[in-house]
């Protein structure tokens, strides 16, 4: 990508107004600087994957312990939804060589098919639908990427803490532009609780792919204070820890791509709570650039 994002001619349609649609406006932005630049780059087939592409169901995380445990309130559940239609139907011919909607509930995946085929101009695009773990359908996409035929702009957008960092680490040395909302404060911030127990350590090190020591050493200190029965070792959690969180995620991006957003979208609540943060990774310094641009007008 050599192109400036300020050079290109951005999408006519702008999304913008909740929290979820400003996510939505900087990805949509994105997806048009890139496919642009792309389209004119034949050596790549150009693969658009979406992780959570029928999003707008959680049925099954409202059956679980933990999403029961965590109370969310419902403007934090309302605006969670997939970006599936806006980028099938980007103007000017701009498409994708192969299009991979995942969603983990078959029936939803199917739902999702018959709304697009609906909504959007399928004609000439090849798409695949696929029920799974995105985890594992991650890591088929790394081992495709490693054949050097492809190009790939990945966009993961859970509500949770679903995607493992052993399929992210899978994306190592490939050819992939990732987006990815990171849950910071309105799960992996619940999940650091004041006391340092750390009841769900293994989603935890499963998450940031660390063990239990660095990550309570990252979030947590010790101070000494002095009671009744003598002087105490009591654990503190770090003050503001979400913004923390994302710095942690940024840090450990790191270790797979070249480039990665050093700040974040974030993404606040009506209270000005940030809930999320939508993070960038690329091994391609201008792909960045126009990542970090699209950031900034936001």
């Amino acid at each position: 990508m050599t192109d400036d994002v300020n050079r290109e001619r951005e999408p006519e349609e702008i999304w913008g107004g909740s929290w979820t649609e400003k996510k939505l406006d900087a990805f949509s932005k994105y997806v048009w600087a890139y496919i642009s630049i792309m389209k004119r780059n034949k050596y790549w087939k150009t693969i658009y994957f979406d992780g959570f592409a029928g999003s707008g169901n959680r049925k099954d995380k409202r059956n679980s312990k933990l999403y029961q445990q965590l109370h969310f309130t419902s403007e934090e559940e309302s605006g969670y939804k997939g970006a599936a239609e806006r980028v099938l139907n980007l103007k000017d011919g701009l498409t994708f060589d192969y299009y991979y909607f995942i969603d983990k509930d078959e029936s939803t995946i199917k739902k999702l098919e018959k709304n697009l085929n609906k909504k959007c101009d399928l004609k000439d695009k090849r798409l695949v639908f696929k029920s799974g773990d995105a985890n594992k359908w991650v890591t088929e996409l790394a081992k495709a990427l490693r054949t050097n035929k492809y190009a790939a702009l990945i966009f993961l957008d859970p509500f949770g803490m679903q995607i493992n960092w052993d399929s992210i680490s899978s994306l190592t040395d490939t050819r992939s532009d990732i987006w990815i909302l990171v849950p910071t404060g309105i799960i992996v911030n619940r999940l650091l609780d004041r006391k340092g127990e750390l009841k769900h350590i293994e989603k935890l090190e499963s998450f940031f792919g660390l063990p239990e020591e660095e990550i309570k050493e990252y979030f947590y200190h010790l101070k000494t204070e002095n009671t009744l029965f003598g002087d105490e070792e009591i654990i503190f959690k770090i003050t503001r820890p979400i913004e923390k969180i994302a710095r942690l995620y940024v840090r450990q991006l790191k270790t797979i791509w070249t480039h990665v957003t050093e700040n974040p979208l974030r993404l606040s609540n009506s209270k000005g709570v940030p809930i999320f943060h939508l993070v960038f990774a690329s091994n391609n310094k201008q792909a960045a650039k126009i990542a970090n641009q699209i950031i900034k007008t936001l």
